[in-house]
Protein backbone atom coordinates (compact mmCIF):
# COMPACT_ATOMS: atom_id res chain seq x y z
CA UNK A 1 0.00 0.00 0.00
CA UNK A 2 1.24 3.39 -0.59
CA UNK A 3 1.89 5.99 1.84
CA UNK A 4 1.12 9.04 1.61
CA UNK A 5 3.90 11.98 2.51
CA UNK A 6 4.34 15.84 3.23
CA UNK A 7 7.69 16.75 3.53
CA UNK A 8 8.91 19.84 5.54
CA UNK A 9 12.24 20.98 5.06
CA UNK A 10 12.62 19.32 1.09
CA UNK A 11 15.85 21.24 0.43
CA UNK A 12 17.99 20.73 3.29
CA UNK A 13 19.53 17.82 4.53
CA UNK A 14 16.97 15.38 5.69
CA UNK A 15 14.79 16.65 3.48
CA UNK A 16 17.21 15.41 0.05
CA UNK A 17 18.10 12.81 1.62
CA UNK A 18 13.96 11.80 2.03
CA UNK A 19 13.29 12.37 -1.63
CA UNK A 20 16.50 9.82 -2.42
CA UNK A 21 14.63 7.48 -0.28
CA UNK A 22 11.17 8.13 -2.25
CA UNK A 23 12.44 7.84 -5.35
CA UNK A 24 13.79 4.86 -4.91
CA UNK A 25 10.53 3.57 -3.31
CA UNK A 26 8.06 5.46 -5.65
CA UNK A 27 5.82 2.10 -5.18
CA UNK A 28 5.41 2.58 -1.61
CA UNK A 29 5.69 6.48 -1.09
CA UNK A 30 3.90 9.01 -2.90
CA UNK A 31 5.01 13.08 -2.11
CA UNK A 32 1.68 15.15 -1.74
CA UNK A 33 3.30 18.01 -0.71
CA UNK A 34 7.06 20.06 -0.69
CA UNK A 35 7.59 22.62 2.18
CA UNK A 36 11.07 24.51 1.65
CA UNK A 37 12.14 27.91 3.31
CA UNK A 38 12.37 29.03 0.02
CA UNK A 39 16.09 30.46 -0.42
CA UNK A 40 17.04 28.55 -3.85
CA UNK A 41 13.61 28.32 -5.49
CA UNK A 42 15.60 27.05 -8.75
CA UNK A 43 15.74 23.85 -6.20
CA UNK A 44 12.33 23.74 -5.08
CA UNK A 45 10.82 23.40 -8.62
CA UNK A 46 13.35 20.56 -9.42
CA UNK A 47 12.01 18.69 -6.77
CA UNK A 48 8.59 19.29 -7.76
CA UNK A 49 9.12 18.75 -11.25
CA UNK A 50 10.65 15.25 -10.45
CA UNK A 51 7.75 14.44 -7.80
CA UNK A 52 4.68 15.95 -8.57
CA UNK A 53 3.27 17.08 -5.48
CA UNK A 54 -0.27 19.35 -5.38
CA UNK A 55 0.25 21.14 -2.77
CA UNK A 56 4.21 23.71 -2.65
CA UNK A 57 4.68 26.24 0.36
CA UNK A 58 7.52 28.05 0.85
CA UNK A 59 8.48 30.29 3.82
CA UNK A 60 9.62 33.45 1.45
CA UNK A 61 7.00 34.77 0.40
CA UNK A 62 8.97 36.63 -2.57
CA UNK A 63 9.84 33.31 -4.16
CA UNK A 64 5.66 32.27 -4.90
CA UNK A 65 5.65 33.78 -8.61
CA UNK A 66 8.78 32.29 -9.73
CA UNK A 67 8.14 29.03 -8.43
CA UNK A 68 4.12 29.23 -9.61
CA UNK A 69 5.24 29.84 -12.96
CA UNK A 70 7.23 27.34 -13.26
CA UNK A 71 4.75 24.51 -12.03
CA UNK A 72 1.64 24.98 -13.36
CA UNK A 73 -1.23 22.51 -11.96
CA UNK A 74 0.54 22.67 -8.64
CA UNK A 75 -1.07 25.05 -5.64
CA UNK A 76 1.95 27.48 -4.75
CA UNK A 77 1.71 29.38 -1.73
CA UNK A 78 4.45 31.04 0.61
CA UNK A 79 4.63 32.46 4.40
CA UNK A 80 4.62 30.73 7.42
CA UNK A 81 1.15 29.80 7.50
CA UNK A 82 1.97 28.10 4.41
CA UNK A 83 4.09 25.89 5.45
CA UNK A 84 1.78 24.93 8.40
CA UNK A 85 -0.59 24.08 6.03
CA UNK A 86 1.63 21.66 4.36
CA UNK A 87 1.53 19.59 7.36
CA UNK A 88 -1.92 19.83 8.46
CA UNK A 89 -3.36 18.49 4.88
CA UNK A 90 -3.55 14.86 6.19
CA UNK A 91 -1.08 12.84 4.65
CA UNK A 92 -0.32 9.19 5.63
CA UNK A 93 3.01 10.67 7.17
CA UNK A 94 4.58 14.24 7.53
CA UNK A 95 8.36 14.30 7.73
CA UNK A 96 9.31 17.41 9.43
CA UNK A 97 12.81 18.26 8.45
CA UNK A 98 12.85 21.73 9.16
CA UNK A 99 15.76 23.42 11.27
CA UNK A 100 14.81 25.33 14.53
CA UNK A 101 12.11 25.65 16.71
CA UNK A 102 9.98 27.49 13.94
CA UNK A 103 9.42 23.87 13.52
CA UNK A 104 6.68 23.79 16.19
CA UNK A 105 3.84 24.76 14.85
CA UNK A 106 4.10 22.37 12.02
CA UNK A 107 4.70 19.49 14.60
CA UNK A 108 1.45 20.79 16.25
CA UNK A 109 -0.65 20.54 12.93
CA UNK A 110 0.64 17.14 11.83
CA UNK A 111 -0.24 15.73 14.96
CA UNK A 112 -3.62 17.14 15.25
CA UNK A 113 -4.83 16.25 11.47
CA UNK A 114 -3.99 12.54 12.48
CA UNK A 115 -0.97 12.23 10.76
CA UNK A 116 1.82 10.07 11.78
CA UNK A 117 4.58 12.46 12.16
CA UNK A 118 8.50 11.08 11.29
CA UNK A 119 9.85 13.87 13.72
CA UNK A 120 13.66 15.07 12.12
CA UNK A 121 13.00 18.24 14.03
CA UNK A 122 13.98 17.83 17.71
CA UNK A 123 14.01 21.39 18.51
CA UNK A 124 9.87 21.95 18.29
CA UNK A 125 9.86 18.50 20.28
CA UNK A 126 12.41 20.11 22.85
CA UNK A 127 11.06 23.80 22.79
CA UNK A 128 7.03 22.55 23.28
CA UNK A 129 7.66 18.99 25.03
CA UNK A 130 4.38 19.19 26.91
CA UNK A 131 2.08 21.04 24.09
CA UNK A 132 3.40 17.77 21.67
CA UNK A 133 2.89 15.25 23.55
CA UNK A 134 -0.56 16.60 24.45
CA UNK A 135 -1.23 16.57 20.99
CA UNK A 136 -0.66 13.13 20.10
CA UNK A 137 -3.42 11.46 19.30
CA UNK A 138 -2.00 7.64 19.57
CA UNK A 139 0.79 6.60 21.02
CA UNK A 140 2.94 5.58 18.00
CA UNK A 141 2.35 8.81 16.34
CA UNK A 142 5.41 10.09 16.53
CA UNK A 143 8.66 8.06 15.23
CA UNK A 144 11.65 9.74 15.46
CA UNK A 145 14.17 10.31 12.42
CA UNK A 146 17.46 11.42 14.60
CA UNK A 147 19.46 8.10 14.32
CA UNK A 148 20.12 7.95 17.78
CA UNK A 149 16.04 8.24 18.86
CA UNK A 150 15.64 5.85 15.84
CA UNK A 151 18.16 3.37 17.32
CA UNK A 152 16.93 3.82 20.77
CA UNK A 153 13.09 2.76 18.67
CA UNK A 154 14.27 0.13 17.12
CA UNK A 155 16.02 -1.28 20.61
CA UNK A 156 13.10 -0.55 22.84
CA UNK A 157 11.18 -3.31 20.58
CA UNK A 158 12.82 -6.17 22.60
CA UNK A 159 11.13 -5.60 26.02
CA UNK A 160 8.79 -4.06 27.57
CA UNK A 161 9.07 -0.31 29.41
CA UNK A 162 8.63 -1.50 32.61
CA UNK A 163 12.19 -3.74 31.58
CA UNK A 164 14.16 -0.83 30.42
CA UNK A 165 16.87 0.36 33.17
CA UNK A 166 18.40 2.94 30.66
CA UNK A 167 19.20 4.25 27.47
CA UNK A 168 22.85 5.16 26.01
CA UNK A 169 22.97 7.88 23.79
CA UNK A 170 25.62 7.66 21.43
CA UNK A 171 27.98 10.54 20.37
CA UNK A 172 30.73 10.91 17.76
CA UNK A 173 32.22 13.34 19.72
CA UNK A 174 31.88 16.19 16.81
CA UNK A 175 34.67 18.02 15.20
CA UNK A 176 36.08 18.41 18.72
CA UNK A 177 36.52 14.98 20.02
CA UNK A 178 39.29 14.47 22.89
CA UNK A 179 39.94 18.20 23.00
CA UNK A 180 40.26 19.52 26.53
CA UNK A 181 38.56 22.75 27.06
CA UNK A 182 41.29 25.27 26.97
CA UNK A 183 42.15 23.95 23.40
CA UNK A 184 38.43 25.50 22.49
CA UNK A 185 39.02 28.89 23.38
CA UNK A 186 40.16 30.06 19.90
CA UNK A 187 38.71 27.49 17.27
CA UNK A 188 36.54 28.99 14.27
CA UNK A 189 33.60 28.47 12.37
CA UNK A 190 35.15 26.15 9.67
CA UNK A 191 36.96 23.99 12.66
CA UNK A 192 33.60 23.03 13.80
CA UNK A 193 32.09 22.52 10.87
CA UNK A 194 34.65 19.72 10.15
CA UNK A 195 32.49 16.96 11.36
CA UNK A 196 34.46 13.67 10.76
CA UNK A 197 32.06 11.35 10.02
CA UNK A 198 28.26 13.02 9.11
CA UNK A 199 27.43 15.47 6.63
CA UNK A 200 25.12 17.84 7.77
CA UNK A 201 23.38 21.58 7.74
CA UNK A 202 25.95 24.15 9.11
CA UNK A 203 23.34 24.69 12.35
CA UNK A 204 23.58 20.67 13.43
CA UNK A 205 26.92 20.41 12.78
CA UNK A 206 27.97 23.11 14.95
CA UNK A 207 25.92 21.86 17.30
CA UNK A 208 27.30 18.45 17.59
CA UNK A 209 30.73 20.33 18.01
CA UNK A 210 29.67 22.02 21.47
CA UNK A 211 27.81 18.74 22.40
CA UNK A 212 24.00 21.02 22.07
CA UNK A 213 23.18 18.51 20.05
CA UNK A 214 23.26 15.54 22.21
CA UNK A 215 21.98 17.83 24.77
CA UNK A 216 18.80 18.40 22.90
CA UNK A 217 18.49 14.83 21.91
CA UNK A 218 18.72 13.49 25.72
CA UNK A 219 15.51 15.82 26.67
CA UNK A 220 14.09 14.57 23.64
CA UNK A 221 15.18 10.88 24.76
CA UNK A 222 13.03 11.67 27.42
CA UNK A 223 10.24 13.08 25.88
CA UNK A 224 9.54 10.55 23.31
CA UNK A 225 10.03 7.20 25.69
CA UNK A 226 8.98 8.37 28.60
CA UNK A 227 12.19 7.59 30.71
CA UNK A 228 13.54 9.78 33.32
CA UNK A 229 16.83 12.16 32.58
CA UNK A 230 18.85 10.46 35.28
CA UNK A 231 18.23 6.97 33.41
CA UNK A 232 19.41 8.33 30.17
CA UNK A 233 23.36 8.68 29.24
CA UNK A 234 25.69 9.25 26.97
CA UNK A 235 28.45 7.90 25.54
CA UNK A 236 31.44 9.00 22.75
CA UNK A 237 31.70 6.47 20.23
CA UNK A 238 34.01 8.03 17.20
CA UNK A 239 33.20 5.11 14.88
CA UNK A 240 29.43 6.68 14.96
CA UNK A 241 28.07 2.92 13.91
CA UNK A 242 26.24 1.90 16.99
CA UNK A 243 23.44 4.69 16.67
CA UNK A 244 22.40 3.97 20.22
CA UNK A 245 21.69 1.56 22.98
CA UNK A 246 19.00 -0.13 25.68
CA UNK A 247 19.62 -1.45 28.89
CA UNK A 248 17.10 -4.16 29.94
CA UNK A 249 17.05 -4.87 33.78
CA UNK A 250 18.29 -8.37 33.65
CA UNK A 251 21.53 -6.92 31.97
CA UNK A 252 21.22 -7.42 28.20
CA UNK A 253 21.78 -4.25 26.90
CA UNK A 254 20.71 -3.96 22.57
CA UNK A 255 22.12 -1.92 20.34
CA UNK A 256 21.36 -0.47 16.69
CA UNK A 257 24.64 -0.15 14.40
CA UNK A 258 24.75 0.53 10.52
CA UNK A 259 26.89 2.97 8.91
CA UNK A 260 26.69 6.91 9.17
CA UNK A 261 23.62 7.19 6.54
CA UNK A 262 20.63 9.33 7.64
CA UNK A 263 18.47 7.75 4.84
CA UNK A 264 17.93 4.42 7.12
CA UNK A 265 16.32 6.54 9.86
CA UNK A 266 14.76 8.72 7.65
CA UNK A 267 13.19 5.50 5.62
CA UNK A 268 11.95 3.88 8.75
CA UNK A 269 10.03 7.09 9.77
CA UNK A 270 8.48 6.88 6.88
CA UNK A 271 7.44 3.42 6.89
CA UNK A 272 7.58 2.11 10.08
CA UNK A 273 6.82 -0.64 11.51
CA UNK A 274 7.52 -1.70 8.21
CA UNK A 275 11.22 -1.50 6.44
CA UNK A 276 12.01 -0.84 2.90
CA UNK A 277 14.57 -2.75 1.04
CA UNK A 278 18.38 -1.47 0.34
CA UNK A 279 17.83 1.96 1.13
CA UNK A 280 21.22 2.32 2.80
CA UNK A 281 24.94 0.49 3.07
CA UNK A 282 25.02 -2.67 5.28
CA UNK A 283 27.94 -3.14 7.74
CA UNK A 284 31.11 -5.23 6.12
CA UNK A 285 31.52 -8.15 8.26
CA UNK A 286 33.86 -9.75 6.02
CA UNK A 287 36.66 -6.72 7.25
CA UNK A 288 38.26 -6.07 10.20
CA UNK A 289 36.79 -3.57 12.51
CA UNK A 290 37.06 -2.09 15.91
CA UNK A 291 34.29 -0.41 17.75
CA UNK A 292 35.04 2.21 20.67
CA UNK A 293 33.12 4.10 23.39
CA UNK A 294 34.49 6.95 25.86
CA UNK A 295 32.89 8.63 28.76
CA UNK A 296 32.00 12.26 28.01
CA UNK A 297 34.15 15.12 28.99
CA UNK A 298 31.83 17.18 31.12
CA UNK A 299 33.89 19.97 31.73
CA UNK A 300 34.80 20.60 28.27
CA UNK A 301 31.60 20.00 26.95
CA UNK A 302 28.90 20.90 30.01
CA UNK A 303 25.54 21.81 27.12
CA UNK A 304 24.40 17.98 28.66
CA UNK A 305 24.70 19.29 32.50
CA UNK A 306 23.08 22.31 31.40
CA UNK A 307 20.08 20.44 29.47
CA UNK A 308 19.67 18.10 32.71
CA UNK A 309 18.99 21.45 35.08
CA UNK A 310 16.81 23.22 32.32
CA UNK A 311 14.29 20.15 32.59
CA UNK A 312 14.41 20.33 35.78
CA UNK A 313 13.17 24.11 35.96
CA UNK A 314 10.40 23.85 34.14
CA UNK A 315 8.96 22.87 30.90
CA UNK A 316 9.45 26.00 29.21
CA UNK A 317 13.74 26.17 30.19
CA UNK A 318 14.13 23.46 27.37
CA UNK A 319 12.28 26.23 24.80
CA UNK A 320 14.94 29.54 26.80
CA UNK A 321 17.92 26.88 26.15
CA UNK A 322 17.14 26.12 22.62
CA UNK A 323 16.30 29.98 21.62
CA UNK A 324 19.16 31.29 23.42
CA UNK A 325 21.49 28.69 21.00
CA UNK A 326 20.17 29.48 17.83
CA UNK A 327 21.08 32.97 18.73
CA UNK A 328 24.56 31.88 19.79
CA UNK A 329 25.44 30.16 16.93
CA UNK A 330 24.52 32.60 14.47
CA UNK A 331 26.89 34.98 16.38
CA UNK A 332 30.11 32.68 16.62
CA UNK A 333 29.37 31.52 12.81
CA UNK A 334 29.54 36.18 12.78
CA UNK A 335 32.60 36.23 14.89
CA UNK A 336 30.45 37.85 17.52
CA UNK A 337 31.45 35.34 19.91
CA UNK A 338 33.84 32.85 21.16
CA UNK A 339 32.97 28.51 20.44
CA UNK A 340 33.17 28.61 24.37
CA UNK A 341 30.93 31.48 24.97
CA UNK A 342 27.97 29.53 23.06
CA UNK A 343 27.03 27.47 26.10
CA UNK A 344 28.40 29.97 28.58
CA UNK A 345 25.75 32.45 26.84
CA UNK A 346 23.38 29.89 27.06
CA UNK A 347 24.09 28.98 30.67
CA UNK A 348 23.49 32.79 31.80
CA UNK A 349 20.02 32.77 30.04
CA UNK A 350 18.76 29.56 31.07
CA UNK A 351 19.53 30.64 34.80
CA UNK A 352 18.06 33.87 34.34
CA UNK A 353 14.84 32.83 33.24
CA UNK A 354 11.33 32.59 35.03
CA UNK A 355 8.86 30.98 33.72
CA UNK A 356 4.91 31.10 34.04
CA UNK A 357 3.27 28.70 35.60
CA UNK A 358 0.87 27.66 32.32
CA UNK A 359 2.35 26.39 29.06
CA UNK A 360 0.68 27.65 25.81
CA UNK A 361 1.88 28.24 22.79
CA UNK A 362 2.36 31.75 23.47
CA UNK A 363 4.18 30.52 26.29
CA UNK A 364 6.43 28.75 24.13
CA UNK A 365 6.80 32.03 21.86
CA UNK A 366 7.22 34.44 24.71
CA UNK A 367 9.63 32.27 26.08
CA UNK A 368 11.97 31.87 23.23
CA UNK A 369 11.48 36.03 22.03
CA UNK A 370 12.76 36.46 25.72
CA UNK A 371 15.54 33.94 25.52
CA UNK A 372 16.60 35.82 21.97
CA UNK A 373 16.50 38.99 23.62
CA UNK A 374 18.79 37.80 26.52
CA UNK A 375 21.15 36.45 24.11
CA UNK A 376 21.59 39.50 21.64
CA UNK A 377 22.09 41.54 25.03
CA UNK A 378 24.88 39.11 26.49
CA UNK A 379 26.68 38.49 23.03
CA UNK A 380 26.81 42.48 22.46
CA UNK A 381 28.37 42.68 26.02
CA UNK A 382 30.56 39.99 25.23
CA UNK A 383 31.50 41.74 21.88
CA UNK A 384 32.94 45.14 24.04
Amino acid sequence: MTRTVSLLGSTGSIGTQALDVVARHGDRLDVVALAAGGNDPGAVIAQARAHRPRYVAVAREEAVAEIAAALPGIEVRGGADAVVEAARLGADVVLNGMTGSVGLRPTLAALESGSTLALANKESLVAGGALVLAAKQRDDQIVPVDSEHSALAQALRSGAHGEVRRLVVTASGGAFRGRSRASLADVTPADALAHPNWDMGPVVTINSASMVNKALEVAEAHLLFGIGMDRIDVVVHPQSIVHSMVEFVDGATIAQASPPDMRLPIALGLSWPDRLADVAPRLDWTRAQAWTFEPLDEDAFPAIRLMRAAMAASSLHPAVFNAANEECVQAFVDGALPFLGIVETVRRVVEEYDAPDTVTLEAVDDAEAWARRRARDAITGAGR
